[in-house]
C-alpha cells in the first residue's frame, strides 16, 4: 500500500499538464459561452485549492457548487472504502421536506451511491411536494467527482433559484468544478500522507526513545495514545486490556469524556472493542455508537460516531485493544490513514512487556533484599535479643525486691514478644517467594497494592504492623484482601489522587484496614452501592467502616473488625 501511495506522488509529479489540461480545456469552454462564469469558477477553483487540509476541502467543493449554477441546495455524497455512502455534506436550505427522497440514498449514510454522469432531468420524480406559497424545485443536476480514475463521490444540486431549470451551461460549469475537485482532493490527499508519515515517524522516534530510556510504563502508553489520536484527529483515545473474568478494561482513556471510559469494564462477547480482540484485526465502524457488532450492555458511546479499533500484538499474543473515536459527523476513518496504527499498537504491546520484565527484575530484587534482610534478622537481632532476654531470666533469682522482680520478668516477656513480631516479619517477608495460593495477608496485600500502581499511575505506600499473618483467621484474610482492592479501585476510578496511603494493622484485638488518599474527596451525593458493599462486609464480622475526611482535603476510608483467637503463641 506504501508502494502504491508514493508511485502515486511519483506518476503526478511526472504528469502535471494533464490534469492542467484537462481543467483548461473546460474553463475555455465556460469562458467562450459566459465570461462571468468562468471568472466565477476560476475564483473557485483557486478557493477550493488554496487549502491542502483534506477536512476542509469537500466542504468547499459542495459550497462553491451551491453559488456557481446558483442553485439552493446542494448535496456531497462521499464513498467509503467499501463503496458505501460515508459521508454526506449539505450546503444551503431546502425549501420542502423531501430530502429523504433524493435519489441513490444521498441523505443517509450507509446507502450505496451510484456514480452517474452528469444530468439535470426536469420534472424528475423526485422533485418535493409543494408547500403553500413555495415555487416546486423543478429540476436537479448531478456530477460525478473521480480522483485519478476512482469514484470519490457525487455532487447533487436542486432548487435552481427563481424556478428555473438547470441548462448545459450549468452542467458545463459543474463538470468543471468536479474536474478541479478531484485534483485539489487528491493533492489535498498527497500532502496529508507526507504529513502524516512525517508525524508517524517523529512520533515512532520519541516512543522508542522513552521505551529506551526506561520511563514509567503509564507514562509512555499515555503518550502512545495522545499521539495516535492526535495524528488521527480523534476525539477520544483509550487502552483496554483482558481480564481474567472474560471482560475487558479500560485502563487508560484521553480525550473528550475520558473520565466517563476510564476503568469502564465491557464484555469480550458483544462488543466493538472485543470484536477487534476476537479477529486480532484492525475494525473500522462509521458509527461506534450504534455499530451492530455491539450487542450486550448499556450505551457506551454516547456522541462517538466514526472508530477504529486495533488490536496490540507482541510475540503472537494479543495484549490490548486501542481504541481511537471522533465525534458524531466527524469523517470516517480509512484503511491508509489507519494503517500506520499497526506499529503503533506494537509499540504498545512493547511497552507493556518490557515493563512486566522491568516489573519482575525489580521484584527479583526486592526478594533477594527480603531475604537478606530476614536472614540478618534472624541471625543478628533475634539471637541477642534472646540473650538478652535469657541475662535477664538469670538477674530474677538474685534480685529479692519483688517490685524490681516483676519489672524483670515483664521486661522478659516483651523481649519475647518482641521476638514474636521479628518472626513474623521474617515469615512475611519469606513467603513472597511462595505461590499466591500459600502465600499469607502480608504478601497478598502487597501484591493487590502493586496491582493498583498500573490504574493509579503510581504505587501507594503501605504499612503493616503486627503479626498479620499468623493471627488473622482465613475468612477475615479474604474479606479484607476484597475490601482493599475496592477502596484501590474506588480511588483510581473517582479520586483523581495523585497519593495513596494503605496501613494495615494488628493491635489489640482487631485487625484495621485504613486506605487515605489527597484526592477530591467522596461527594455527598454520590452512589454509595460500593461503601455500601465493604460496610456490609464489615458488620459480617462484628466490625464497622467509617469514612473521614483527612486534614488537607481526599478521603479516609477504615475498615476495621475484631480478632477472635484461640491463643497467642
Amino acid at each position: 500500500m506504501a508502494e502504491d501511495r508514493k508511485n502515486r506522488r511519483q506518476d503526478v509529479a511526472r504528469r502535471p499538464s494533464v490534469l492542467s489540461d484537462e481543467l483548461r480545456c473546460r474553463l475555455d469552454v465556460v469562458a467562450r459561452d459566459a465570461p462571468e462564469s468562468a471568472r466565477q469558477l476560476l475564483e473557485s477553483v483557486l478557493v477550493i485549492g488554496r487549502d491542502l487540509d483534506l477536512s476542509h476541502v469537500p466542504r468547499r467543493i459542495v459550497d462553491a457548487a451551491v453559488r456557481l449554477v446558483d442553485a439552493e441546495y446542494g448535496v456531497l455524497g462521499i464513498l467509503g472504502e467499501d463503496g458505501g455512502l460515508a459521508r454526506v455534506l449539505r450546503s444551503g436550505t431546502l425549501r420542502t421536506d423531501a430530502v429523504a427522497r433524493l435519489p441513490d440514498g444521498l441523505a443517509t449514510p450507509g446507502g450505496p451511491v451510484r456514480p452517474a454522469e452528469p444530468s439535470r432531468p426536469a420534472g424528475h420524480p423526485a422533485s418535493c411536494r409543494l408547500q403553500p406559497g413555495r415555487t416546486p424545485e423543478h429540476s436537479f443536476l448531478e456530477v460525478p467527482i473521480t480522483v485519478r480514475g476512482t469514484a470519490f463521490g457525487t455532487l447533487r444540486l436542486t432548487g435552481k433559484r427563481g424556478g428555473k431549470d438547470f441548462d448545459e451551461q450549468d452542467e458545463t460549469v459543474l463538470s468543471a468544478l468536479a474536474a478541479a475537485a478531484g485534483t485539489a482532493i487528491e493533492h489535498a490527499r498527497l500532502y496529508q500522507e507526507a504529513r502524516d508519515g512525517r508525524r508517524w515517524r517523529e512520533a515512532d522516534a520519541e516512543i522508542v526513545a522513552l521505551l529506551l530510556s526506561g520511563a514509567d510504563g503509564t507514562s509512555v502508553l499515555r503518550r502512545i495514545v495522545d499521539s495516535a489520536r492526535e495524528i488521527l484527529s480523534a476525539d477520544l483515545g483509550a487502552l483496554a486490556f483482558p481480564q481474567e473474568c472474560g471482560t475487558l478494561r479500560v485502563a487508560l482513556a484521553t480525550g473528550v469524556d475520558a473520565e466517563r471510559h476510564q476503568g469502564l469494564v465491557i464484555p469480550r462477547d458483544g462488543s466493538f472493542a472485543g470484536a477487534a480482540l476476537r479477529v486480532g484485526e484492525p475494525l473500522i465502524s462509521l458509527d461506534v455508537e450504534h455499530d451492530p457488532r455491539i450487542t450486550v450492555g448499556p450505551p457506551r458511546w454516547a456522541g462517538l460516531g466514526p472508530a477504529v479499533a486495533m488490536p496490540m500484538t507482541a510475540e503472537n499474543e494479543v495484549r490490548g485493544v486501542l481504541l481511537l473515536a471522533r465525534a458524531h459527523g466527524g469523517d470516517p476513518f480509512t484503511e491508509a490513514e489507519t494503517a500506520p496504527l499497526l506499529s503503533f499498537a506494537g509499540h504498545v504491546a512493547l511497552a507493556l512487556e518490557l515493563g512486566e520484565r522491568r516489573r519482575t527484575t525489580e521484584k527479583l530484587t526486592l526478594l533477594e533484599d527480603h531475604e537478606r534482610i530476614a536472614r540478618d534478622l534472624h541471625d543478628l537481632a533475634i539471637q541477642r535479643l534472646f540473650a538478652t532476654g535469657m541475662t535477664l531470666q538469670s538477674i530474677v533469682r538474685f534480685t529479692e525486691h519483688p517490685a524490681a522482680r516483676e519489672r524483670l520478668l515483664r521486661a522478659v516477656d516483651d523481649l519475647d514478644e518482641t521476638i514474636k513480631i521479628i518472626r513474623s516479619a521474617i515469615f512475611g517477608l519469606r513467603t513472597l517467594r511462595t505461590s499466591r495460593t500459600d502465600r499469607g495477608l502480608r504478601a497478598r496485600a502487597t501484591v493487590a497494592v502493586e496491582q493498583a500502581a498500573s490504574p493509579l499511575g503510581f504505587i501507594p505506600a503501605l504499612r503493616m504492623e503486627g503479626l498479620i499473618d499468623t493471627d488473622v483467621p482465613p475468612d477475615v484474610a479474604e474479606n479484607v484482601l476484597a475490601v482493599l482492592q475496592e477502596a484501590l479501585s474506588n480511588v483510581a476510578r473517582h479520586a483523581r489522587a495523585s497519593a495513596v496511603r494503605v496501613s494495615l494493622t494488628d493491635r489489640s484485638g482487631r485487625l484495621t484496614l485504613t486506605v487515605s488518599d489527597n484526592g477530591t474527596g467522596i461527594p455527598p451525593d454520590s452512589r454509595r452501592s460500593g461503601l455500601d458493599n465493604l460496610a456490609r462486609r464489615a458488620e459480617s464480622l462484628g466490625g464497622t467502616l467509617t469514612t473521614e475526611v483527612p486534614e488537607g482535603g481526599g478521603a479516609r476510608v477504615v475498615w476495621t473488625v475484631p480478632l477472635h483467637r484461640g491463643g497467642r503463641r
